[in-house]
């Protein structure tokens, strides 16, 4: 068990390096017609209007993203300044949704810099908690509401009659019912393991997680939605369900920025459109959401940790002055 236990921290990042490669394999197989060439018509055929509402779709995601954090400091009732919250929220998801695993290279982010501003162990514990609640529930209010509207979506998929798909979808609003109802009723806390409790948040709270969520998702699926073509383009309700499927599966799989994932269930979903124009909205949903986030993240880390270790360092050099001063 103790052998067990020293390898345990490579499980995560070994199940998102396989993901890569299985889906790296099945998209191989996909576009196996495609041609560099096509896919740069595809980029270049993409408007410039488009171009526009995919980096103000992209500001709405970020800004929806930074409202977990800030939902979850309302739960502990702590006040910390929104451009910290704005910031810190950024650089974690920026990082984490690159990094994979998000859960714990989230985690790290969010003790460092909140941990900076006094919370506890035990209060960023459950600030993580009820941020990655708020997506789940999210995910759920608004997966439901699709597949209740929109049931050939999940047929994209799956070989299933309207009926079946409709009672998914009622089951998916149920649970988001059930948290509300027991918000309202003040159940007792959920027990996730021995150790991890989460109280059901005060009905403003969930009200909040409920706007902020689909707020966030469909947002982010409005980057890959102005990117395609109108030719076949399915609507964007049908966008929104295949992207909240495809990124809860990237999420699930680990896999380091989706890689794979992503491309794999969309592909797939719209099989009916052009390929390359599909692919070519994805590299800009990659663009825009992952990869230049990603990079000021990290210019943004490093500053952060630069001016903790000069405070530190001033900190200790005053503690030190004042020990050796006369009488100290």
């Amino acid at each position: 068990m103790q052998r067990l236990g020293q390898y345990r921290h490579y499980f995560w990042p070994t199940v998102g390096v396989l993901a890569v490669v299985f889906c790296g394999w099945l998209l191989y197989k996909e576009l196996a017609n495609l041609t560099f060439a096509s896919l740069m018509d595809s980029l270049g055929a993409i408007p410039l209007h488009g171009w526009v509402l995919s980096i103000l779709a992209t500001l709405v995601a970020y800004f929806a993203l930074a409202e977990y954090d800030r939902i979850a400091l309302i739960h502990l009732n702590r006040k910390i300044s929104w451009p910290f919250v704005m910031v810190t929220s950024f650089s974690t998801y920026a990082l984490s949704h690159s990094i994979g695993a998000s859960l714990l290279s989230g985690a790290v982010i969010r003790f460092r810099a909140y941990g900076s501003r006094g919370l506890s162990a035990g209060e960023i514990g459950v600030l993580i908690g009820l941020t990655s609640f708020t997506f789940f529930i999210g995910s759920m209010l608004l997966g439901g509401s699709v597949l209740l509207i929109k049931p050939s979506i999940l047929q994209r998929f799956f070989d299933l009659p309207d009926w079946a798909v409709i009672v998914i979808g009622i089951g998916m609003l149920s649970i988001v019912g059930f948290y509300a109802i027991g918000s309202m009723f003040h159940f007792k806390p959920l027990v996730i393991g021995r150790r991890f409790h989460l109280a059901y948040p005060k009905p403003k709270v969930v009200l909040r997680q409920l706007i902020v969520g689909p707020v966030e998702l469909m947002a982010a699926a409005a980057i890959i939605y102005f990117c395609l073509p109108a030719d076949g383009n399915p609507g964007f309700i049908t966008v929104l369900g295949v992207f909240v499927a495809s990124f809860s599966v990237a999420l699930i799989s680990h896999a380091p920025g989706g890689l794979g994932v992503l491309e794999y269930v969309f592909l797939t979903a719209l099989d009916d459109m052009d390929q390359a124009s599909v692919l070519a909205a994805l590299i800009v949903f990659r663009l825009f959401y992952l990869i230049i986030p990603f990079a000021a993240a990290l210019v943004i880390v490093l500053f952060f940790e630069r001016s903790e270790f000069r405070r530190n360092a001033a900190e200790r050099l005053a503690k030190t002055k004042q020990e050796n001063a006369p009488g100290g």
